[in-house]
């Protein structure tokens, strides 16, 4: 991708709204633009990125078991008033009504609704275990949103909602998706703890959010510091073992991990010392057990091996897709902007013509934009006339993993200048050198 054939509208100033670093970089990287209170929109570096924090979840969801649909962003209330939700539910949510007067809701969770369609097709439990997931839109109406991204009105998540013919299958359920958590979120870099957590208004008895530790942190949590050397669970993992999965999720939940909600004061002081954590942390994710609580009110009800209709056990796993950008930024940002991880970046190499115009260096960039791109590598080729501080500035606000660095000086020596935007590091090395670095 070209540069000059692309739409990065770099901001130079800090906007003033923004109170925490990842606002102040998407709005400068040009990744967003607000329209409204916590409405934001998705400008194309910033839809790059979402997208491949999609193609993650989407592939650690799919590899836990999980099959993915799509339900629609507007609701009917009355399935929401056969749940006993739609009034206790509070002002979050947006009630509206069609033209026909009908009560209507933009929908900030779909419990309701993946248990209508559950119950319309599904009836024995040899049906099951099944898990149902969709990515989608949704909205509640914030009282104070913040922060960007962080905490906005119209949001998009990640929802899976599990059912089995009983409790051992829905704790088994709820494992597996505990353990695609962890695997999700350690391939886009960030280190997850799982912690007891409050149900809120999704309700059940057993939840735990998946924190992320960063100074700016919307809560304090609490942990076992040995949980920042815990190993993720790789690709092999059994999905399918119940021993396999409960000693993973036995081990992520053995130690002390709660937010402040949960905090337990008196058990924590009992760790020693050098191993209590206390840090502000990030929520990225959390997963529910409760049981029959929607399944037995909108009977959606399976008959078990001797018969007998009983309603389904439920449970629901949520991840913010749109969340996790500021929450990778909080993580990995310096003075100088973003500093995304390789998974998720939204180019994986910036190349840097540092004399626009000249016939040694538009030659050179040309012949490595049009090898990246044939390898299918994402590639981003700054080929405006602008000083080289310029792009040296951009390409790091804007956090591209790789830079190549292309002046009439090195190349009169055969040399391309290769950065490394993580750690600073640079290396002088031949243009053949540098494409095979990065797999080309």
């Amino acid at each position: 991708m070209r540069l000059s054939r692309y739409f990065l509208p770099i901001l130079r100033e800090t906007p003033k709204e923004a109170e925490i670093a990842s606002h102040r970089l998407m709005l400068r990287a040009g990744m967003i633009r607000q329209e409204a209170a916590g409405i934001y929109a998705l400008l194309p570096l910033g839809l790059r990125v979402l997208d491949k924090v999609c193609r993650i979840v989407r592939e650690e969801q799919n590899r836990s078991g999980a099959v993915e649909l799509l339900m629609p962003t507007i609701q009917s209330a009355d399935l929401w008033r056969e749940s006993g939700r739609y009034e206790a539910y509070g002002k979050e949510m947006l009630r509206i009504k069609d033209r026909h007067e009908r009560d209507m809701l933009y929908g900030p969770t779909n419990e309701e609704m993946i248990t209508e369609i559950f119950r319309a097709y599904v009836r024995s439990y040899k049906d099951l275990p099944l898990n149902l997931y969709h990515i989608q839109w949704k909205f509640r109406d914030e009282v104070r949103p913040r922060f960007g991204l962080m905490r906005g009105r119209e949001f998009l998540m990640k929802d899976a909602y599990s059912f089995d013919v009983d409790l051992a299958g829905a704790r088994h359920a709820y494992n597996r998706m505990f353990v695609a958590y962890l695997r999700t979120f350690a391939r886009m870099g960030l280190r997850s703890i799982p912690m007891v957590a409050e149900t809120g208004p999704i309700g059940g008895n057993l939840s735990h959010e998946f924190i992320v530790l960063a100074d700016t942190g919307e809560s304090e949590v609490f942990c076992h510091r040995d949980y920042l050397d815990f190993e993720v669970p790789g690709a092999d993992v059994d999905f399918d073992s119940i021993a396999g999965m409960q000693a993973i999720v036995d081990k992520w939940t053995g130690l002390y991990a709660a937010t402040a909600d949960k905090h337990d004061a008196a058990a924590f002081a009992e760790l020693a010392p050098e191993k209590r954590l206390s840090a502000r942390g990030i929520e990225v994710g959390q997963v529910f057990y409760f049981g029959t609580k929607y399944s037995a009110p909108m009977k959606a009800l399976v008959a078990g091996p001797d018969g007998v209709e009983r309603p389904v056990h439920m449970g629901s796993y949520g991840i913010g897709p749109t969340r996790l950008l500021p929450a990778i930024i909080e993580v990995f940002h310096d003075e100088a902007g973003i500093k995304w991880p390789d998974a998720v970046a939204p180019f994986t190499v910036a190349i840097l013509n540092l004399k626009q115009g000249a016939s040694d260096t538009d030659a050179a960039c040309e012949r490595l934009h049009s090898a990246l791109a044939a390898k299918g590598i994402d590639t981003l080729y700054h080929d405006l006339d602008e000083r080289p501080g310029s792009k040296f500035a951009t390409a790091d606000l804007i956090g591209i993993p790789w830079q190549i660095l292309v002046g009439p000086r090195g190349l009169a020596e055969g040399k391309v200048e290769l950065k490394r935007r993580f750690d600073g590091s640079r290396e002088l090395v031949s243009p053949a050198e540098a494409l095979a670095r990065l797999g080309a």
